[in-house]
């Protein structure tokens, strides 16, 4: 079977993103990033449109530049449907319907937290590359959801357990930003954390039934610390900054392992990954490492480049789903909710 090469577009929050594929094997990952977003705490939805359609032209040409090929040797276009904000989801959509026609070749679908799974199989060609075996599972962690997905093949996945509330990343950014740090919160959180005491303060756990996640009531006792403690020492956020965020990044974690580690046991698995922009975080990282020694998992955690939204996750699904001719149809539209296959 000759080579197949896939453009990925993704669109679905506030960077706009293009990769071409051969077979799995990625050639080029381009993304445009939007800062206006720091100026208001958190994506705006409009901005992040409008961004999008004055990106996206030059992402893709970019990505097809540097992947050394010509539009013409693409035999699929991959887009991000959904989960996401409509109007950037529009975009990235509309594009690829246009462009596919334009070049004749099919269209494929993808759904965003199918695509943070599956970037595990990219490949950038190296020899010590780690692919996790099915069945696994993996946590999912990202700016707008905390989910343990069943991975029972590629195009099989069920979520199993999920946040009822806030995500494990909204709760990052929202505590950041009541102690004064920039949006987006985590990684400022990340950095002042290894500085400081994990077990300085104590926060809410909540017991949600099965697997399932919430983390609202871990931000509330987060707030109402702060609350008391400043009325009794205006500086107190201050003074003890470091100790805060490691103190909450340890919590987090901790809610996060404890449903992971009894989906591990309850399903008999120890192949367990982990995915999506919280993936990141190096103490999540390190825990994963930990459970790997003590629980006998074999982990696999993904590179940075592919923690946050990029293309190659897009692409690298619609690589499957084109062996599969998996197509869609034009008249496909965009979708804002999760849901609990994929």
């Amino acid at each position: 079977m000759s080579d197949i090469y896939i453009l990925g577009i993704e669109s679905s929050c506030d960077d706009t993103s293009a990769s071409v594929l051969r077979n799995n094997v990625m050639l080029s990952n381009v993304t445009a990033n939007q800062s206006v977003h720091e100026l208001y705490g958190g994506v705006v939805p409009e901005l992040a449109s409008r961004a999008h359609q004055q990106n996206i032209i030059p992402v893709v040409h970019e990505a097809i530049k540097r992947a050394g090929i010509d539009k013409s040797d693409l035999n699929a276009i991959a887009f991000t449907r959904g989960p996401g904000l409509l109007g950037s989801l529009l975009v990235g959509t509309s594009f690829a319907k246009g462009l596919a026609q334009a070049l004749n070749i099919p269209l494929l679908e993808v759904n965003h937290l199918q695509a943070h799974v599956l970037a595990h199989f990219i490949s950038e060609g190296k020899p010590d590359e780690k692919q996790p075996e099915i069945p696994f599972l993996c946590l999912l962690v990202s700016g707008g959801n905390s989910q343990i997905v069943l991975v029972k093949a590629f195009n099989q996945m069920e979520v199993i357990g999920q946040t009822i509330d806030d995500a494990a990343g909204e709760a990052f950014d929202k505590c950041a930003k009541v102690m004064g740090l920039p949006y987006p919160g985590g990684p400022h959180i990340d950095r002042l954390a290894k500085e400081g005491n994990p077990k300085a303060f104590t926060f809410n756990k909540p017991q949600i039934q099965d697997y399932n996640y919430s983390f609202s009531g871990l931000k509330t006792s987060f707030l109402y610390l702060l609350r008391d403690k400043e009325k009794e020492n205006p500086d107190f956020v201050k003074e003890n900054l470091n100790d805060l965020c490691a103190s909450l990044q340890s919590t987090i974690i901790d809610v996060l392992m404890i449903k992971l580690r009894k989906a591990a046991t309850d399903f008999n698995i120890n192949q367990v990954a982990v995915a999506g922009g919280v993936s990141a975080n190096s103490a999540l990282r390190q825990a994963f490492n930990d459970h790997a020694t003590k629980s006998g998992w074999k982990v696999y955690i993904p590179p940075f480049s592919f923690t946050t939204d990029n293309a190659a996750m897009i692409a690298v699904t619609g690589y499957f789903k084109f062996l599969n001719t998996d197509f869609c149809s034009m008249s496909e539209v965009p979708f804002a909710r999760v849901t609990n296959t994929f």
